[in-house]
């Protein structure tokens, strides 16, 4: 470690608002770890979440440490932020890894650190390793050698049940810890597993856990707001989605504790971004920003559903300042939204367009997929004619308004009806993303487009086993020639594990795992889109 990342840290610490900094004297040191930059991480509301969850402990003494390119790029060992300490100088190492991708950085960072990287050769001599997050949600496999303890659901519920088992045991021999947390709800510990489910673990009242910016510094992408949780999970069952099967069911926090969050917030700032995978589905959505608005505030949301979409709503949020809506038609043509399960028309696309253009917000976004299930380009073609009308209800209010474009490739993810369907060919996806290019971009559409290459890689890791563990430790660059040439040295079969449909029958590598479905009702839903092709 070098002088002048003690120095950035401490100049990162001097620009934030609610550091906890805590004596390590009696105290469990627990490093929250999050596999990327600090600017993406601070975005994340869930990060905020754990680190305000562990403080609350007076036993506890939770730090933050991220992934910096400049410690990726000189395999430099990660600092934790409020005292600049190394990772092997911490008694937990607790990742929260929300994506795939990441996955690299995590093997980076143990490397790095001199923690050994599997979990097979730690001991009591090192930190107990632990990960949560929603790619563990969904499916641990492709990490499992790497970690201790792999935490499947929600932090709220677990962190209570785990913390007096591992202040108890952090001290012995790793060996009883690990058999003690084996026991509890929702804990995967594959050196220990049972051969019974690993059931999800969920907070049953989201009032009992405000969740909002425990820290706020203008050094990230959202810095200029304070980020409240105002839902947790979704109701629709889109079939490619992974939120409304691993965080259901759907939970809204009351008004009354969302105007209290608020209150507290504009001390701080003078936007709040309210956040959550269905905002507007809160039955109370209307009332709360009006009362936000009487307070004074400015408004952003992560995403409104398409339809239902309220006029009050649209108004108070352009009110409040909101620059940006952004809505989710998925698909372009309503036989694909209907195999999704969509659940929205045309109709309420253009509506929607027409509702948003009337309060003058200035920028659109609209999040399409690509490489869908029984995808034609025909399909593509509805995209483009779909965009087209969009922009001409923007430019007919000529409210100066831009549409975006948001273009990313279907993966299919553990624990939803499309877990056992395959992507599409990266040469496919990249042929139509150049209809959609040059169809649109000239008519002033802007569109910002993930890589279907990197996205295949996602799919990969997203329904791989313990086999690409192997894979992940042996990458030594973080590229896609990197990937393909260790790919090819550990022989791995990537079309089996991301172009193959796979047998409904078969038992899947996350099989363990009990998110809260049936894996008859995924397959009744897997049916039911086939059936509309």
């Amino acid at each position: 470690m070098g002088w002048d990342e003690i120095k950035k840290a401490r100049r990162r610490l001097s620009r934030e608002q609610g550091t906890v900094i805590k004596d390590w004297g009696g105290r469990i040191p627990i490093a929250l770890v999050y596999p990327n930059s600090y600017y993406v991480g601070m975005s994340n509301l869930g990060l905020h979440a754990i680190y305000s969850l562990l403080n609350s402990y007076s036993e506890v003494v939770c730090e933050r440490a991220f992934w910096e390119i400049d410690s990726r790029d000189k395999q430099l060992p990660s600092l934790c932020l409020e005292s600049q300490r190394p990772l092997s100088d911490f008694a937990v190492l607790a990742f929260s890894i929300s994506y795939e991708l990441d996955y690299f950085n995590v093997v980076h960072i143990l490397k790095a650190s001199g923690v050994p990287l599997y979990s097979a050769d730690r001991d009591e001599r090192h930190p107990l390793v632990i990960a949560g997050g929603p790619c563990i949600i969904a499916n641990p496999l492709p990490l499992s050698p790497f970690f201790d303890c792999l935490c499947i659901g929600e932090a709220e519920p677990i962190i209570p049940a785990m913390l007096p088992i591992i202040a108890g045991g952090i001290s012995g021999k790793r060996s009883d810890l690990l058999k003690a947390l084996a026991s509890l709800p929702g804990i995967y510990i594959p050196q220990y597993y049972s051969g019974k489910p690993v059931v999800r673990q969920w907070a049953a009242d989201l009032d009992n856990f405000p969740v909002a910016s425990a820290i706020l510094t203008s050094d990230t992408e959202l810095g200029n707001l304070y980020l409240i949780e105002v839902e947790r999970g979704c109701n629709w069952g889109c079939r490619f989605c992974l939120v409304s099967q691993a965080f259901r069911p759907m939970r809204y926090r009351s008004i009354d504790n969302l105007i209290s969050q608020a209150e507290l917030g504009l001390k701080y700032r003078k936007r709040l971004g309210l956040v959550g995978a269905a905002v507007s589905d809160h039955p109370q959505l209307e009332e709360l920003l009006l009362k936000l608005g009487q307070m004074g505030a400015e408004l952003s949301v992560s995403s409104l559903r398409v339809s239902p979409l309220s006029r009050i709503v649209l108004r108070e949020l352009a009110k409040g300042g909101a620059r940006t809506i952004a809505l989710a038609p998925e698909a372009g043509s309503q036989r694909l939204r209907q195999v999704i399960k969509k659940g929205i028309s045309e109709g309420d696309i253009l509506e929607a367009m027409d509702k948003v253009a009337e309060q003058g917000i200035k920028q659109v976004k609209l999040y399409f997929m690509i490489g869908l299930p029984s995808e034609t380009e025909e399909d593509i073609e509805e995209i483009i004619n779909l965009s087209l009308n969009c922009k001409g209800i923007l430019d007919r209010w000529q409210t100066g308004c831009r549409l975006v474009l948001s273009i990313s490739p279907f993966v299919p993810k553990a624990g939803t009806p499309f877990q056992w369907l395959p992507m599409t060919q990266p040469s496919i996806l990249n042929h139509r993303l150049s209809l959609l290019k040059n169809s649109l971009m000239p008519k002033g559409i802007k569109l910002k487009c993930e890589s279907p290459a990197w996205s295949q890689v996602q799919g990969v890791l997203a329904r791989g086993d313990i086999k690409l563990a192997e894979v992940l430790a042996n990458m030594e660059e973080v590229s896609l020639s990197g990937w393909r040439k260790t790919v090819e040295k550990c022989h791995l079969d990537i079309d089996f594990y991301v172009h193959q449909r796979w047998d409904t029958d078969q038992r899947l590598p996350w099989g363990m795992l009990d998110l809260g479905t049936k894996p008859a009702h995924l397959k009744l839903e897997l049916d039911r889109a086939l059936a509309q092709r």
